[in-house]
C-alpha cells in the first residue's frame, strides 16, 4: 500500500482541523480559560519544530513535530478533561484518513497523548518537544477580553508576564526559559502556584532530549 507524504502545510490548511482547533478553542472560552486557538496552535507547532531541528533530528522527524503541535489541542472541542486522549483519537482519524504512514501517525498521536500534565510525560523526541513548545506558551494575548484578572489566577498569570523566550543551547545542552512578569499584577509565587507542574514536565522533557531544563524569572534563576 502506497502513503501519502503529509507535510505540516497540509495539516495547516486542512478545513477539518481548522473546525475542531477553532470549536475547542470556543468550547474553552465559554467556560473561562485562555486562548487555545490558531496563534496557540502555530506557535506550539513552530516552536516544536524549531526545537528538534535545533538539536540536529532529521527533518521529517521535526515536521511530524510541527503537525502534532499544531494538532495537540483539537480534544478540546469534546470536553477539556482528558482533551490530550481524546485530541490523540481525533488525530488517529484524521491523519489516517489522509492516508498517513501508521508509524508516523503513532509518534504524532503519542506526543498529543503525552502532552497535558496531569497524564504527560516525554515518550519521545515529538512528545518532549511539544511539552516544551505548549508549556511556555504563556503570554497576555492568551487572555481573553471579557476576562476578570482579579477572579482567575490563570488569567492573572498569563496577562502578568511580559515578556518569554526559551532558548536552547546544543553546545551547552541546556534549554532555558526565560520569562519577565510584572508583580504589580501578579507575584511571582501565583506563577508557580499553577505553573510548577508543567515546569517539572518540562524539565523531564528537556532531559528526554538530553538537555538540563532552566527558568530564569526577572533574570533570576528558579529552577
Amino acid at each position: 500500500m502506497k502513503y501519502a507524504h503529509i507535510t505540516p502545510e497540509d495539516i495547516f490548511s486542512n478545513k477539518e482541523i481548522h473546525s475542531y482547533i477553532e470549536c475547542g478553542n470556543d468550547c474553552l472560552g465559554a467556560i473561562g480559560f485562555t486562548e487555545h486557538g490558531f496563534a496557540h496552535a502555530k506557535r506550539s507547532s513552530n516552536y516544536a519544530r524549531d526545537i528538534l531541528a535545533s538539536l540536529g533530528f532529521p527533518e521529517r522527524t521535526c515536521e511530524l513535530a510541527a503537525i502534532a503541535g499544531y494538532m495537540h489541542d483539537i480534544g478540546n472541542t469534546i470536553n477539556r478533561a482528558d482533551h490530550a486522549h481524546s485530541g490523540a483519537l481525533m488525530a488517529f482519524s484524521l491523519l489516517n484518513k489522509l492516508n498517513m504512514p501508521p508509524d508516523e501517525i503513532a509518534l504524532i498521536c503519542s506526543a498529543i497523548g503525552h502532552h497535558d500534565e496531569k497524564t504527560a510525560y516525554p515518550v519521545n523526541p515529538l512528545a518532549a518537544a511539544l511539552i516544551l513548545s505548549d508549556k511556555s506558551d504563556v503570554r497576555r494575548t492568551r487572555v481573553r477580553k471579557d476576562a476578570v484578572l482579579d477572579k482567575d489566577i490563570h488569567d492573572r498569570v498569563n496577562y502578568a508576564v511580559e515578556n518569554t523566550k526559551l532558548e536552547l543551547n546544543a553546545q551547552e545542552k541546556t534549554c532555558t526559559f526565560y520569562i519577565t512578569i510584572a508583580t504589580e499584577i501578579c507575584p511571582v509565587m501565583e506563577y508557580f502556584e499553577i505553573f510548577l507542574e508543567r515546569m517539572v514536565l518540562c524539565r523531564k522533557a528537556a532531559q528526554t532530549l538530553g538537555l538540563q531544563f532552566e527558568l530564569m524569572i526577572n533574570n533570576t534563576r528558579l529552577l
